[in-house]
C-alpha cells in the first residue's frame, strides 16, 4: 500500500495518509451521491435543480424576496455568469424576475414571484424529505452532531480564507 512514516501509512493520493485519503473518497462519494439523488427526485417531481431549489430559498429569505444578482452567486457559491443563466431558465417558467435595483438603476435584482414562493414550498417538502431518506436517516443523532461541528469548522475556515481575489473576482 505504503511505506510507514511518522506512525501514518501513506497513501496514494500526495500529502494525505491512507486513513485521510480514505475519510475524503469517502465524504466525496457520499457528497455527490446524496446531490445526484436529490435532484433527480426535485427534477423529476418539480422540474427544479437542486441549485433552482437553493436560489429560490435564498430570494425567500432575502429581504423583500429579493436579492442583487452578485449576492445570490456569493450565496449559492456559483459564478455569476451561471446564476444570470439560471435566473433566465427560472424567469421562463415565471417563478423569478428581474428588476432594477431601487438604490442603484444599474443593478439588477432577481425577485421570487408568488408561482416562485408555490414551487419552492412544494419542492422543500421533497427536498427535506429526500435528506431524511438518504442522507440523516443513515446517521445516528451522535454522528449528525459531529457532521455538523465537522463540517461547521471546515466551512468556517473556508469562509476565513476566501478573498475576492482567491475566488477569481477582483
Amino acid at each position: 500500500m505504503g511505506e510507514q512514516t511518522t506512525g501514518r501509512t501513506v497513501g496514494a493520493m500526495p500529502g494525505l495518509d491512507v486513513a485521510e485519503q480514505r475519510a475524503w473518497q469517502n465524504f466525496l462519494d457520499a457528497a455527490l451521491r446524496v446531490y445526484a439523488t436529490l435532484n433527480r427526485s426535485l427534477v423529476d417531481q418539480h422540474h427544479l435543480t437542486l441549485n433552482d431549489v437553493r436560489l429560490l430559498s435564498v430570494l425567500t429569505r432575502s429581504e423583500g424576496g429579493s436579492a442583487r444578482m452578485g449576492d445570490v452567486a456569493d450565496e449559492l457559491m456559483s459564478l455569476p455568469s451561471r446564476v444570470t443563466r439560471q435566473i433566465h431558465r427560472l424567469e421562463t417558467q415565471n417563478l423569478v424576475r428581474r428588476i432594477s435595483s431601487p438604490d442603484d438603476g444599474r443593478g439588477v435584482l432577481a425577485c421570487i414571484t408568488d408561482q416562485g414562493r408555490q414551487a419552492l414550498a412544494a419542492a422543500m417538502v421533497t427536498y427535506g424529505q429526500g435528506v431524511r431518506d438518504h442522507f440523516l436517516g443513515k446517521l445516528s443523532r451522535a454522528q449528525v452532531s459531529a457532521l455538523d461541528v465537522s463540517c461547521h469548522r471546515v466551512g468556517e475556515a473556508l469562509k476565513a480564507d476566501a478573498t475576492p481575489a482567491r475566488l477569481g473576482r477582483v
